[in-house]
């Protein structure tokens, strides 16, 4: 081998040059901050699932869809196997690379202000979603769908089977 192969084989880079014989030499290995090596993709879903708990957390929301969907998801759980109650109920996310965007479909406690309850869900929301995440949230869209009376009972469904 030419003296000068040899010596740029041990003074690249990615080498440090001994400081005392007998030393061992250090390599670095791959480049930079290890986060930054490799993608990390987060699902819509998993932003809906936090979306859905920090709206829920909320004083004054009483729940998240519209009655229809909580209607066939009270159905669905009392199916065996139906699955949980599903926290993504009224929740959708559209999810980038960097940002997302929620809308919320909910339900407030009759008395409690609506521009309140929707500021503190907003609030609550991004908090929860840019914490987790690390997802700029770019909007959260509050549709109010119904007010909860006192004196409603609970929407269940009927079971043909007692």
């Amino acid at each position: 081998m030419s003296d000068i192969t040899e010596r740029s084989r041990t003074e690249g880079p990615d080498t440090t040059k001994e400081s005392s014989p007998g030393a061992r030499k250090a390599t670095r290995r791959g480049g930079g901050d290890p986060a930054t090596r490799g993608r990390t993709t987060i699902a819509d879903g998993v932003v809906e699932k936090i979306a859905g708990l920090a709206a829920r957390d909320v004083l004054g929301v009483h729940a998240m869809g519209s009655g229809l969907s909580r209607t066939f998801g009270a159905v669905r759980d009392r199916v065996p196997g139906g699955g949980t109650r599903s926290v993504t109920r009224g929740v959708k996310a559209e999810v980038g690379e960097v940002q997302t965007a929620l809308d919320l479909e909910i339900v407030v406690d009759y008395g409690v202000s609506i521009a309140d309850v929707a500021k503190a869900v907003r609030e609550n929301v991004i908090a929860a979603v840019e914490r987790m995440t690390g997802l700029e949230v770019v909007e959260v869209n509050i549709a109010v769908s119904d007010v909860k009376l006192p004196e409603e009972e609970e929407e269940e469904a009927e079971t043909r089977i007692q």
